[in-house]
């Protein structure tokens, strides 16, 4: 369980895929939030005493029966309310508006234009303006509640903004914590420091000693044995640990041959060299493999490979005494695309290797500090702890390794393979000056061939696929627009220094609709 700020904005979850933005803009705010349910916001409710709570979006529609609503206890509490989306229309609903659903929704980008002032848009917004936002809604007030007033409109949603400024309650119908709403970050704070009145000094080395206190409570004297996979994420989940319990940590990396190039050897130096924290190193690339041999299915790669990092922790455990808690660099988007993080009804798009749980038989629990941030927010929260930027600069790599990167059979060939491309893609970034300008770049091996010719000889090789994106959280990611004359030099070298490959082609799919992974 989180521990409770003196300043928290509770954050209700009706199952929107991108609830967690809005945690996210809030911090950006310098003010704490949690995420609960719906159905179990009223205990976080009493926990907290938060300042403010704002009401997610949502897959349902509040014109079905059994939808989801708001605790009355939230309106008749005295502190300010921001519904967004299903938010808006469930607490205009609830108020004694109405809400019509089925028809004439709006999807994308759409403009909103400012019809009186409101608080919301100090230093922001003018009346008469207009500007972007972004809308993805069927549903849609028709009626507002009596108090309100409208605030903003749009061609779509003549209730766009509305505003009960003497209850502190305001709705909006589009979404302001993605980034397709460009001033949305700036609504959301205005809302937890002039309407809630937050300060908004909460930062990240507060998290951190916040963390810190509760990985405490949460391990005790237990012994926790954390899993390291070459990321980021893992190891600035670890070295927090470290932080708050010592030695009761032991850090085992699983070597399990799905690494890049020279991985293995970083991992190690940085842990044993640099921070002196025990671990253990198993080479187990044949178990592996050995399981990954004539697998397609890009879920049973996955789940073959979680349940197997699983055997191998369970193993360790009891080599180093029993360990209690299993350690994971769980983040919030691998959480999200594989269950809702608040046990809510958003959407499963793929299973993570290191999300869903443990087997009973294991009798360990999950020690997770970093499910409730995004990508970036961990490398803060690196820096913070003192990591080397070398390190914490790295680009994402998944749990699963090469294993999601070679579509089709996972084979020692075809990882030594790609393991050359990607370094040699790698290398060319870095050395254009690119690599902190992407989010993550990577070689994918294709499960095709293709006819090539080499001098005077016909070659029937491999298809490389190169990918690199753009992203501030991992949740949407645009394309890399590299020039024609780096794609060029990179496919020159990779089909010229790379035996097993004679095609290059590169991605250009953004996330949606594409993942930024490919399997």
């Amino acid at each position: 369980m989180s521990i409770a700020h003196d300043e928290t904005i509770l954050i209700v979850d009706f199952g929107s895929q991108v609830t967690q933005l809005i945690a996210r803009r809030v911090r950006e705010a310098g003010v704490y939030s949690e995420i609960a349910p719906f159905n179990n916001a009223e205990a976080a409710f009493d926990r907290l005493k938060p300042k403010g709570i704002i009401l997610s979006g949502g897959p349902s529609s509040v014109t079905d029966d059994g939808s989801p609503r708001i605790p009355q206890a939230f309106l008749d509490a005295g502190i300010p309310v921001l519904g967004i989306c299903y938010g808006q229309q469930v607490m205009t609903t609830q108020l004694g508006g109405q809400v019509e659903g089925g028809e004439g929704g709006e999807f994308g980008r759409a403009f909103i234009e400012i019809a009186e002032s409101c608080v919301l848009f100090d230093g922001l917004w003018k009346v008469g303006e207009k500007h972007q936002v972004w809308m993805s809604h069927g549903d849609k007030v028709t009626e507002f509640a009596p108090g309100f007033r409208i605030v903003a409109t749009t061609e779509g949603a003549p209730f766009a903004i509305i505003a009960d400024d003497e209850k502190r309650f305001y709705g909006m119908q589009f979404h302001p914590e993605v980034v397709h709403t460009p001033d949305g970050g700036r609504l959301i704070a205005n809302f937890v420091r002039h309407v809630c009145g937050c300060a908004g000094d909460w930062t990240m080395a507060e998290f951190k000693e916040a963390k810190i206190k509760e990985i405490r409570e949460q391990v005790g004297n237990g012994k926790v044995i954390c899993g390291l996979s070459g990321g980021v994420d893992s190891a600035v989940a670890a070295v927090l640990i470290h932080e708050a319990i010592g030695e009761q940590l032991t850090c085992v990396f699983v070597d399990h041959g799905l690494m890049r190039m020279g991985e293995a050897d970083q991992v190690v130096s940085l842990f044993k060299g640099h921070y002196n924290i025990p671990l253990v190193h198993l080479d187990v690339e044949t178990l592996f493999l050995n399981g990954l041999k004539g697998e397609t299915d890009p879920e049973k790669k996955r789940k073959f490979i979680g349940k197997t990092f699983i055997d191998v922790f369970e193993i360790e455990a009891k080599k180093v005494g029993g360990a209690d808690f299993l350690a994971q660099g769980t983040l919030y988007p691998d959480v999200i695309e594989s269950v809702s993080f608040t046990g809510g009804p958003s959407v499963t798009i793929k299973s993570h290797h290191n999300v869903g749980g443990l087997p009973e038989r294991m009798n360990m629990q999950l020690v997770e500090p970093l499910r409730e941030l995004f990508k970036d927010e961990v490398r803060a929260l690196g820096r913070e702890l003192g990591l080397p930027e070398i390190f914490v600069g790295r680009h994402p790599f998944p749990g699963p390794g090469l294993a999601i990167r070679i579509p089709g059979e996972v084979t020692k060939e075809r990882c030594d393979i790609l393991r050359k491309a990607d370094a040699i893609y790698l290398e060319e970034i870095r050395n254009a000056g690119l690599y902190d300008a992407i989010w993550q770049a990577f070689a994918v091996l294709l499960p095709v061939k293709t006819v090539g010719v080499m001098g005077d000889h016909r070659t029937y090789d491999n298809v490389c696929g190169l990918r690199a994106v753009t992203s501030t959280d991992g949740m949407t990611a645009d394309v890399y627009p590299f020039d024609a004359s780096f794609l060029t030099r990179v496919a020159t070298r990779i089909v010229n220094e790379v035996k097993g490959i004679n095609r290059v082609v590169y991605d250009y799919t953004s996330k949606p609709p594409g993942t930024i992974e490919w399997e």
